[in-house]
């Protein structure tokens, strides 16, 4: 009888051990940012859901805190035209018209670049984001602030925000698309600047009386509950393809950086 030597009995080597153990940790890694993902989706659809009872209930304090916060800032902007100028300009970068432009260009690029699945991921988030705004627009049926000597005019309901809805969607967007050719260095930079972006733009629709506060706030949550259902079903869709799941910081396709890049 051939005895076994001591390796032949170990199991596995510990090279393997360590991948496991290595393997283990990603998968506790992943499932971590998985709750989290979920935890920060069920607060945001929590609160616009207490936001849209408030306005559609005409809360007195909300309606106290809306109309003092637009009164306040109408009567800065009516004496301070540099600040009109400057809330003008970022609203208008908001507008729907400059992020459909945007947003064909991007997805006529990923198709150039034979990335279906994100230009798919592009079209039907952002189209998506507009139908679902409109759709609460017309459900909460909320008149637009009144004041006199207005600074700006907006056609259209009040509730949500849908330059507000829009930013926080597109800018989202662009980040999920192209966060995998932004050096590791500077992501923090361009999801810092995307976000002062969509706080600027939401406050700007504010500063010019088109809208409430509350408008605004309820744009930001339905926005990101909107975004990450989306983001969350593009990831399934990668799965059942076949694709491996990968960490939210590197973005929907890390794989195709090289395809993504000018």
């Amino acid at each position: 009888m051939t005895r076994r030597g001591p390796a032949a009995s170990r199991g596995p080597t510990d090279e393997t051990a360590a991948t496991q153990r290595q393997e283990q940790a990603g998968r506790r890694r992943f499932a971590g940012r998985a709750v989290l993902v979920f935890v920060i989706a069920f607060v945001a659809a929590a609160l616009f859901v207490t936001v849209l009872l408030l306005v559609h209930s005409s809360s007195p304090r909300l309606l106290r805190l809306d109309r003092s916060t637009s009164a306040d800032l109408h009567r800065y902007a009516l004496t301070h035209p540099g600040f009109t100028s400057l809330m003008r300009a970022l609203s208008n970068s908001g507008k729907s018209v400059v992020w459909y432009a945007v947003m064909a260009l991007v997805a006529g690029w990923l198709l150039w670049r034979r990335l279906r699945r994100l230009a798919i991921f592009v079209v039907v988030t952002v189209l998506g984001s507009t139908l679902l705004n409109n759709v609460v627009k017309l459900a909460v049926n909320r008149a637009r602030p009144h004041l006199d000597n207005p600074v700006a005019v907006a056609a259209g309901k009040s509730f949500p925000s849908g330059h507000s809805q829009a930013a926080i969607v597109g800018y989202g967007v662009l980040l999920a698309v192209f966060l995998p050719i932004i050096p590791r260095r500077w992501r923090p930079l361009a999801i810092a600047v995307a976000t002062l972006m969509v706080l600027l733009i939401g406050f700007s629709r504010i500063a010019l009386g088109v809208h409430y506060l509350s408008d605004v706030i309820g744009a930001f949550l339905i926005g990101t509950v909107w975004l990450i259902g989306m983001v969350t079903a593009f990831r399934t869709w990668r799965r059942e393809s076949g694709k491996p799941a990968n960490a939210l910081g590197e973005g929907l396709e890390p794989e195709h950086r090289e395809q993504l890049a000018p």
